[in-house]
Parts: structure tokens; C-alpha cells; sequence
């Protein structure tokens, strides 16, 4: 599965790599407060957690200071057992072994027909027993039996049954238990048969309904997302991933549409029901031996694109108008060659005939790996021919890339059990990376790979309460939510720390051991030992790799440990030590915490690469580290982030790197260059080293020529969701004057191609996902050059509404172009955002400009249309108000707006919007006598356990901000000494 969050692709807007990043202002304090904030929030505004107002791809970026995520949904626990199965657990009892399912589904829908809906279906699964037993329990949840259940058997002989005496539904375990009057023998085989009913909700878990628009008529489709333990959902079954089958599906369907599941259908015919109404029956061939989660159907009146790679029929199905525009065919052009890259690599044929992929309007998954039939959010495989650049086809490409690995790595080897899901979706965040570059070479994969995955998790994988990569099934018995598996530790620290095996083995030897391990596994399940086994397996039978440990020594100190180590080097003496990384400013953190890792170290010596070192235990001294008397002497270590963990160098070696950055970048691989700078600001943040330390290593950046880098500096020093607030500091003029002095090269660079050749950037991948940023922050310093361009490219619409500003910093220009104009552009703005052919992208890009405005009343006026219903879609409005008060002049104004209409915005939106206003306004809340103000108003709007859960929301984030404030004097201290540099 691909996980939505991800799959936003790198867009400008929902960028792939980190965004609003915490940033430099942000510290944290007080760790009692933050634990009663974290309960008291948890118990009165749960349930205010999620965006309400969504009325636009997106809003606002969320405060970097939020208390807690909000958490993850909840998906249909795993079962607890029934007594029939006393001590079981969240499992069901092994008493039975499910070998095949005949199953049959019926969708009672209609084109043209209002609901609500239902289908009908029945299941009769072959079964091995393997204990003896007078009950069958499986898994079904939200079905009603129809007809009578029965169980036939013992297999072969004719006419043998056992009789039911009751068929019980077990809701809070999701199982189905049938009691028998006789017992089902150890080794013999049964049909359980069962006939089932459900609700076919526009939900899009299990088998859904969604509607949609296409060629202007209004039309209606069916769809399946079972991962992972919505199957039961659907149809009555053995739900867990090592209860693998083969299946023989059949599904009964409208005349009107064709229907699609995991297999090629073998048989189309036709039957009546009660009614006499005439139905389509669609048989499919039977499957391969698989999991319940990867059955999939879908029931569509798509069209669809074609061709045929090595033997696999490759469909892409879509709505007839994107398939005429030929959006789809660019996913048709890239799928085979990756199947045949995959099968080249890993040495292991793809075993179906067919594949098909669904281009889906809605689609709750991102994208999902079901075999033989895949399923995809249609943005994410939708490419106009028009469009000239990489971005988009590399997002394509490494969405479809992901869910073909999944073929090999989670269809065909699938872990026994979701402790060890980092098998399917780390191994597969791999491979798309790979696979995506294969088809697009020009992508910088290094690059990308480290500042879309090991960047943002390392950002992430620092918190006490997160959780390591492979659990122990034991913390899955007690009630626990599977989709919160579905993770950035699973995805990206799984490729992370594969990405670092396959380093140190080198690749040659890591895809060995993976086909071996595939090979063995197939049609069958694994756990993350039997990897290990495999890949010891290969190390032992040759001698150029050398290991210090076990690799599954080496692997389970990542993989069973939480969080990830730093290494501090100290050059004088060659020592390099190692703890958790964790942050120092917080007194619970340090303590109790005796992690060791296994650690690859690749260094760097005076620009020389020097061959691989070990580190085994917490201290260990390295003679070849210590500096000669040479001040130019230096190290670098973990050079190009090939291993998952943060580097802390002695005041000694980072004065020498700063020297050398600043004399010489290019000596320090851009990949080292991105982590150093990223590395000392995670640092700093957790209280290792002083900002001043930090802010030595931006001395140089005149001389950064990579958009990726100069990235990570903004989202430490300009965090997007502090713009409007430091513009209140002193700081603001200093950072003004240090960092336009740096950005200016590489500024004027793109800006030339702006004005002039726009097309020459369709192969800068970071241009397209990273220039926006560049831009927005130049202009928000105040530079003159980027507030002409935008106001110059946003004249330029005016004169001509078909003219198309350029998209890589479309945001910022219409911003801009609206925030140094007058009531003229913004008029200009509205009218656009009205226009009918206006996408979705453009109208939540101009609602964000709208609130650009520099002029009260103009900002006054928007927030009056937002009340209006007759303007905008009442949803809409929030997203006005949250856009407006996060902008510097509009906080005040927006506050002012939301206490005099409270009325009517309460009644509209209930308390959630107060919850998001309060969220944002506590950016500004440095006093007592602010907090104060704010309290008189919630005092009288919200209940007493919502005051509570408020109160101590705004009394945490004053002291972040008065942490900040100390933090700001250090930055403006040290900027007011160099600033001239």
C-alpha cells in the first residue's frame, strides 16, 4: 500500500520531501506540562483533531509546534479469540487451515440508482483441519448471514456433513463461530459453507461505492481496499496474512459494466434474479496461493489502455475522458519496463498473465498492491502530455514503482504476521526508488532518496514513545489499531535501514540474498529472521565482505531498537562514541537509555575515501581518525547518509568543515553536505550544540549551487509556519540582509530562467519540487528583484487570463502579486478563483493569495465574503480564516473576525475551527496578559474540559515561545557579528 501522505507527490504545494520541518525556532521545555497537555488533549479534543473544513487540496501547513498528531484512524482491530478458543490472543485458533475459497459477490447496484446499497454473496471455503474441534471460527465483521451455514466433509466422501447446531457472530472479536454437533477430525478436509449480506458504503474500505464525473454525466463505481483486515468486511474468511489460499471468484454485475478482479476472467454469462431482471455473471480463472488482504474487485465502466511485456497482458483502466486525453498513457509506457527491470534484478519471474491497474477518482490508500489488480488514487497516475517536466512523472513513477516491488515483496514472499509489515512496505519503498530511476534516469536518486525518506524520518524517529521497526507479536495482543502500522517508520525507516544493508554488503550480494530469499519463500510467508538467515547465507559463502557480527546481530540492533544512535567523534583522539539520539533538552529523555547498535561507518579523509569501519559497542577509539598537526586536516563520517544515524563532530573538525565549505563546497559530496547542515540543526534542536555552532555552517552558502540544500537551510531558519511571527523579531532585519547576501547567486540563476527559458528546468527535479520555496522566501525577505517578477509574471495574467504563470513558483507569485498590488489585483484574484474552468489547484492557490493582501479592509472584506454562503462553499471558510490569520498584518484581524461572528461560525462549524484559530494564534502568545485576553473569549464558548485541555495548549506554546525569544537574541547576537562577512 502507498501510503496517502506520501502520495502527495513532489508538488509544489504537498511536496514529497519535508515540509514546515520544526526548524530552529522551535524548542521544547517543560515535559511535565507536555505530558498533562498530551492527556488532557487527548481526552477533550480528540475528536477536534482532524481537518473539518477541507474544501481544497490543501490547507494551511498545521503549526510545527502541534502538541500531539492527531491519531492514526482506527481500523478493525485483529480479533480477540472466542472462548472456543481460549488463550489464543488477537488470533485466530490454527484448528483450521483455509486451502481454497470458492466465493461469489453480488452488488445490487444500478446505474442511475440511489441508494443505499447492498451486496449479497457466498463463500464455501475448503478447509484442512488440523486439531480436532467442534467449532469453525473465522473472521466476519458488519455481515449478516443469509440462508443456512453448513459443513461438508470429511472430503472425498459423497454426501458427508456435519451438522451446525448455531452460527454465532462475534462482533467485538469481527469472528463468526460455527458450533457443530460432531467434531472436525485432525487431518481431514471440509467446505465450510456460508452465505453473507452487507452495506456497500461510499467509505472506500472493503468493497465500496464512489461517484464520479466523467464525459459530464454523472456515473457510479465499485471497488475493494482490504488491508489490511477489511477482507472479513466483505466476505467470511480466514483474515490473517500466513492464512494463504487459492481462490475462484465469481462476481454478478450490472450488463453495463465489466467487472475486474485478481485473475483473468475465464467466463461471462447471464442470469435472472427473483425479479426476472437480467444480471451479467463475470467468472475469473483461479488464483494463486495468496492472502485474504490481496483479493481485490472491481466493477467499473472504465475504458482502458493496453500492451503486452514478457507474456504480462498490461491494462491501465481509467474514465473514458482521461483515457481519450491520453493521461494514462505515460503509467502504460513506464509499467512493463519496471515489471521486466524487477524480474531482471531479482531474478524471479512475475507468475500472473495480466495486470491491471485502476486509476481510481476516489481512493482512500494512495495506491494499493492487490495482485493482479492494482488500485491507484487517480491522481497519482494521471500525466498530461503537455506537461514538460520530471516531477510529475517521477511521482508517477515511484507510486506504480512501489506497488510492482510489492509483487515480489508482499504478494508473492508475505511476512507471517503485521509486526513484520517493514518486510512488504520498507522492502517495496525501496525498490520504487530503484525502479522509478530506471525508467527516469535523469532523476538524481541518491539525492531524492535521502531527502524524501531518510530525512523526514530521522526528523521523526527521535520521540520516547516511538515504536522500533519490528515488534514482538506479543504487543499486538491488547486492542491495537493495524493502520497505524502503516507508517513513516515502516515505510522509510525500512528502506532507510535497507538502503544501509545493501551498502555494506554491497548490492551485488543483498540481491543475491533477496532472490534466494524469494525463491525459497514463495507462494508463502517469512519473518525478518528468515531474511537475516538468507543474507548470512550468502556472506558466508564468499570472503570479500566481512562482517564484525551475525547480520542478524548487525540487523536486529536497527530493526527490534527504537529511535536511531548519534556518533560523536572526537579528532584529537580518535574516539568515536555512540548513544540514542534524543533530546537533552528534556530531563526524562536521557535517562535509562543503554542502546547500542552495530554501526557501518564510511569516512572521509581529507576528501580520500577510506575503506569501512565498524562500531560495536557504545565507545571505541580508531587510530586512523586522529588529526595530524595540519589545521586543514579533516574527517567526514557517514558520507552520503549511507548509514541511519546523526553525526555530532568536536568544535575542532566543524570549524575545519566550515573552512573548507567556504573555500571549497565541492570537496564534501552534496549528499554530506545536505546532512551536515541538517544533522548540526537536528542538534542544536536537542540541545547537543549551540545555534552558534549551526549558524558557522551557513557562512559558505554563497557558494551552494543545490536547491535541495539550500531547502533544508530554509526550513530551519524560515520554518513555514513562523514567517508571519518573526517579522515581529529583530531578528528579521539581520536574517534579511545574512541570508539575501547568500541566496543572491543562486537566485538570479533561476530567475533567469524564469524570465527567459523555462523549459531549459524540465529535467531539475528539485527546481520543480524545492524553487517555490526559494522564491517565497527571497520575496518574503523583501528582495526587490523576486517582488517585480511576481508582480511583473502576475500583470502579465492580468492583460492575458489564458497566459500560465510558471508553476514551479506559481504560489509565490500570485501571493506576491496580490500582497504589492492593490484592490485592483486581488478583484483580479477573486475573479479568477470564480472562473469555472478554474482546477482545484487553482482555486486553493488563490485562496491562499487572497489572504496575501497588505490592506486591512481588503483582508476584512475576504473574511466577510467567506461568511457569505452564497460566495463560497460553506466549507470554505475555515480555510479562509486559517490562511488569513496566519499571515503577519492578518492574525489580528482574523482574531477580531472570529470573536465578533462566533454565532454563526459556531453553529457552522462547531468548536473545531476555534481549536484550529487558537492553534495559530498561539504563535504570537509571549504574556500572560495575552493568554488572558484569549481566555475571556474561550471562557465563555467552550465547555470546562475543553477550557482545560485550551488553557494548558496555550500555556505550553508560550513557553515554546519564550524559548524561541531566547533562542532568537542568541541568532540576532550572532548575525549582528557577521552579517558583514
Amino acid at each position: 500500500m502507498y501510503r496517502t501522505a506520501r502520495a502527495a507527490g513532489p508538488g509544489r504545494a504537498a511536496g514529497m520531501g519535508p515540509r514546515g520541518g520544526r526548524g530552529l525556532y522551535v524548542g521544547r521545555r517543560a515535559a511535565a506540562l507536555l505530558a498533562a497537555l498530551l492527556l488532557a488533549l487527548l481526552a477533550a479534543l480528540l475528536a477536534l483533531a482532524a481537518l473539518y473544513g477541507r474544501c481544497r487540496q490543501e490547507a494551511p501547513p498545521p503549526p510545527a509546534w502541534t502538541a500531539a498528531p492527531s491519531p492514526a484512524a482506527p481500523s478493525p482491530a485483529a480479533p480477540t479469540a472466542p472462548a472456543a478458543a481460549a488463550g489464543s490472543g488477537r488470533r485466530l485458533p490454527r484448528h483450521l487451515l483455509p486451502l481454497h475459497y470458492d466465493l461469489e459477490l453480488w452488488p445490487r447496484v444500478r446505474p442511475g440508482q440511489e441508494g443505499p446499497f447492498t451486496f449479497s454473496g457466498q463463500v464455501n471455503i475448503t478447509v484442512r483441519c488440523r486439531q480436532d474441534t467442534d467449532a469453525a471460527v473465522l473472521h466476519s465483521s458488519g455481515l449478516r448471514s443469509r440462508g443456512a451455514a453448513a459443513v461438508r466433509g470429511p472430503l472425498p466422501e459423497p454426501g458427508a456433513a456435519v451438522e451446525v447446531a448455531a452460527l454465532r457472530q462475534e462482533a467485538a472479536g469481527e469472528v463468526a463461530v460455527l458450533e457443530l454437533r460432531g467434531r472436525l477430525r485432525a487431518g481431514r478436509r471440509y467446505v465450510l459453507q456460508l452465505g453473507f449480506q452487507g452495506r456497500l458504503e461510499e467509505d472506500l474500505d472493503g468493497l465500496f461505492l464512489t461517484r464520479y464525473t466523467d464525459q459530464g454525466r454523472s456515473s457510479m463505481l465499485i471497488a475493494s481496499q482490504m488491508e489490511p483486515t477489511y477482507a472479513r468486511t466483505v466476505y467470511p474468511c480466514f483474515d490473517e496474512p500466513a492464512m494463504k489460499a487459492t481462490f475462484n471468484i465469481r462476481i454478478v454485475h450490472d450488463p453495463s459494466y465489466v467487472a475486474l478482479s485478481n485473475m483473468p476472467a475465464i467466463d461471462v454469462s447471464e442470469i435472472k434474479d427473483e425479479n426476472g431482471s437480467l444480471w451479467t455473471v463475470t467468472t475469473f480463472n483461479t488464483s494463486l496461493k495468496m492472502s485474504t488482504y490481496l483479493t481485490a474487485f472491481v466493477i467499473c465502466d472504465f475504458d482502458y489502455v493496453t500492451r503486452t511485456e514478457r507474456g504480462n497482458k498490461i491494462r491501465i483502466w481509467a474514465r473514458k475522458e482521461a483515457v481519450k486525453n491520453g493521461y494514462v498513457d505515460y503509467a502504460l509506457n513506464i509499467t512493463g519496463p519496471i515489471f521486466s527491470f524487477l524480474e531482471d534484478l531479482l531474478n524471479v519471474s512475475y507468475p500472473l498473465p495480466k495486470t491491471d491497474l485502476v486509476a481510481l477518482p476516489e481512493f482512500g490508500a494512495g495506491a494499493m498492491e492487490n495482485w493482479g489488480l492494482m488500485t491507484f488514487q487517480e491522481s497519482s497516475m494521471m500525466y498530461l502530455p503537455s506537461d514538460k517536466f520530471t516531477s510529475r512523472k517521477a511521482m508517477i513513477a515511484i507510486i506504480v514503482s512501489h506497488e510492482i516491488g510489492h509483487q515480489w515483496f508482499g504478494n508473492l514472499v508475505t511476512m507471517n504476521w503485521w509486526n513484520d509489515l517493514w518486510l512488504n512496505e520498507g522492502l517495496a519503498s525501496y525498490f520504487e526508488y530503484l525502479g522509478a530511476t530506471f525508467v527516469e534516469p535523469k532523476l538524481p536518486l541518491d539525492k531524492i532518496f535521502y531527502d524524501h525518506v531518510v530525512q523526514p524520518v530521522l526528523r521523526e524517529d527521535n520521540e520516547i514513545g516511538v515504536r522500533s521497526l519490528s515488534e514482538s507479536e506479543d504487543k499486538f495482543k491488547e486492542s491495537f489499531s493495524l493502520m497505524s502500522l502503516f507508517d513513516s517508520i515502516t515505510y522509510n525507516k525500512g528502506a532507510s535501514i535497507t538502503w544501509m544493508l545493501s551498502g555494506f554488503l554491497t548490492e551485488k550480494l543483498f540481491i543475491r540474498a533477496l532472490t534466494s530469499y524469494l525463491k525459497e519463500f514463495s507462494f508463502s510467508n517469512a519473518n525478518q529472521d528468515d531474511l537475516w538467515t538468507h543474507i548470512q547465507k550468502v556472506v558466508d559463502a564468499q570472503d570479500e565482505v566481512q562482517l564484525p557480527a551475525s547480520v542478524k546481530h548487525i540487523m536486529d540492533s536497527w530493526t527490534c531498537q527504537n529511535g536511531f544512535p548519534v556518533l560523536t567523534l572526537n579528532l584529537t583522539t580518535g574516539t568515536i562514541s555512540q548513544e540514542r539520539f534524543l533530546n537533552k533538552k528534556n530531563e526524562n529523555s536521557t535517562d535509562s537509555y543503554n542502546n547500542t547498535w552495530i554501526i557501518p561507518i564510511s569516512w572521509m579523509r581529507n576528501g580520500s575515501s577510506q575503506p569501512l569501519m565498524w562500531l560495536d559497542k557504545s565507545s571505541k577509539v580508531f587510530p586512523e581518525m586522529q588529526v595530524l598537526e595540519s589545521e586543514y586536516d579533516w574527517i567526514l563520517l557517514n558520507v552520503n547518509l549511507s548509514g541511519y544515524y546523526r553525526v555530532n563532530y568536536d568544535q575542532l573538525n566543524l570549524k575545519r568543515l566550515a573552512r573548507l565549505l567556504e573555500n571549497d563546497p565541492k570537496v564534501i559530496p552534496a549528499v554530506s553536505r545536505f546532512q551536515l547542515i541538517d544533522d548540526v540543526f537536528a542538534l542544536t534542536q536537542f540541545g547537543y550544540v549551540q545555534i552558534e555552532t549551526a549558524l558557522e555552517l551557513t557562512k559558505y552558502l554563497a557558494r551552494e549551487d543545490e536547491l535541495f540544500i539550500w531547502n533544508v537551510v530554509l526550513l530551519n531558519l524560515v520554518p513555514e509556519n513562523l514567517e508571519s511571527t518573526l517579522k515581529n523579531y529583530e531578528v528579521y532585519p539581520l536574517l534579511k540582509k545574512y541570508l539575501l547576501k547568500r541566496m543572491l547567486p543562486i537566485y538570479h540563476y533561476y530567475a533567469g530562467f524564469i524570465r527567459q527559458n523555462i523549459d531549459a528546468l524540465e529535467d531539475d527535479y528539485f527546481a520543480q519540487v524545492y524553487l517555490e520555496k526559494l522564491f517565497a522566501t527571497a520575496c518574503w525577505l523583501g528582495l526587490q528583484d523576486c517582488l517585480n517578477l511576481s508582480s511583473e509574471l502576475y500583470a502579465k495574467w492580468m492583460d492575458n487570463p489564458e497566459y500560465k504563470i510558471p508553476f514551479l513558483i506559481r504560489r509565490t507569485v500570485c501571493c506576491y502579486g496580490v500582497a504589492v498590488g492593490s484592490d485592483k489585483e486581488w478583484n483580479f484574484a477573486w475573479e479568477m478563483y470564480n472562473h469555472t474552468n478554474s482546477t482545484k489547484e487553482d482555486k486553493d492557490i488563490l485562496l491562499s493569495a487572497m489572504s496575501c493582501a497588505k490592506e486591512s479592509w481588503l483582508l476584512y472584506r475576504y473574511l466577510q465574503y467567506g461568511l457569505s454562503g452564497t460566495l463560497f462553499s460553506s466549507n470554505c471558510t475555515s480555510i479562509v480564516i486559517l490562511y488569513v490569520v496566519t499571515k503577519d498584518i492578518g492574525y489580528h484581524i482574523a482574531w477580531e473576525f472570529v470573536t465578533e461572528n462566533w454565532p454563526l461560525l459556531s453553529e457552522r462549524y462547531g468548536k473545531e475551527l476555534l481549536h484550529d484559530v487558537l492553534k495559530v494564534m498561539g504563535r504570537f502568545v509571549n504574556t500572560d496578559v495575552q493568554i488572558q485576553e484569549l481566555q475571556v473569549f474561550y471562557n465563555a464558548t467552550l465547555e470546562e474540559d475543553e477550557r482545560v485541555a485550551t488553557t494548558l495548549l496555550l500555556e505550553f506554546t508560550k513557553s515554546e515561545n519564550l524559548e524561541r525569544r531566547e533562542l532568537l537574541i542568541k541568532v540576532a547576537s550572532w548575525l549582528q557579528k557577521n552579517v558583514d562577512d
